[in-house]
């Protein structure tokens, strides 16, 4: 039986596992057969991603310039056309989609962060009409905090992007759990956000059950 292929969890910017150092199997569809090994969350786990992002959230994140967290974007959606293929061999085992629509797809997921890299500087406020005289109202647009993205299992790169790139590029932390029916290929992406350079705590991806880790 060949070994399996280990994963850990990206937590404020390390490689960690679990800390009831419990794991589950991932399956091959293709064969129901276990190909991978991750770390099964626990609240704990969880709870340390969320205070990884918060502080990131209170540090340097939300107050670059929106250029600078743009050219982040920018930078993931390079790390995906340059590794579509690998991504996609990862989904395939995962999950079963055919590798003909795998194999390609961070081509396209890509354009979504850069869509929002482009959006990252034109967020604005608005003044808004009021029956009083003398007053003005206006309102302004700020990053939130911590934002959890729970990601289904069936297409994780796509739903992914579209939680993530937008949290982002408005300078908001993320902590997303993966499906544990097909966690590998966010633990791959994880990597390759890894390579950007973005400030550790940013984005933390881990996965487990929707009990606790979900719930």
């Amino acid at each position: 039986m060949p070994e399996l292929k280990k994963y850990q969890m990206f937590i404020d910017g390390q490689w960690v596992d679990s800390d009831t150092k419990k794991t589950f199997e991932t399956l091959n569809p293709e064969n129901n057969k276990p190909w991978a090994v991750v770390p099964e969350a626990s609240a704990s786990d969880v709870d340390r991603a969320v205070k990884a992002a918060q502080k990131a959230f209170e540090g340097e994140w939300p107050k670059l310039l929106p250029k600078q967290r743009a050219n982040y974007l920018k930078a993931i959606a390079n790390e995906l056309r340059a590794n579509a293929e690998m991504l996609g061999k990862i989904e395939t085992i995962d999950t079963g989609k055919l590798f003909r629509e795998t194999k390609t797809q961070a081509n396209y997921i890509a354009e979504y962060y850069e869509y929002f890299a482009g959006l990252a500087d034109k967020v604005e406020g608005t003044v808004l009409p009021i029956d009083k005289p003398n007053m003005q109202v206006i309102t302004t647009r700020e990053p939130i905090g911590v934002i959890a993205a729970i990601i289904p299992w069936n297409s994780q790169m796509l739903l992914t992007a579209v939680k993530l790139a937008p949290a982002l590029a408005m300078g908001n932390t993320v902590v997303i759990k993966s499906s544990e029916l097909a966690p590998a290929t966010m633990f791959e992406f994880a990597k390759l956000i890894e390579k950007t350079g973005i400030p550790k705590g940013v984005v933390n991806i881990l996965t487990g059950y929707g009990d606790p880790c979900g719930k």
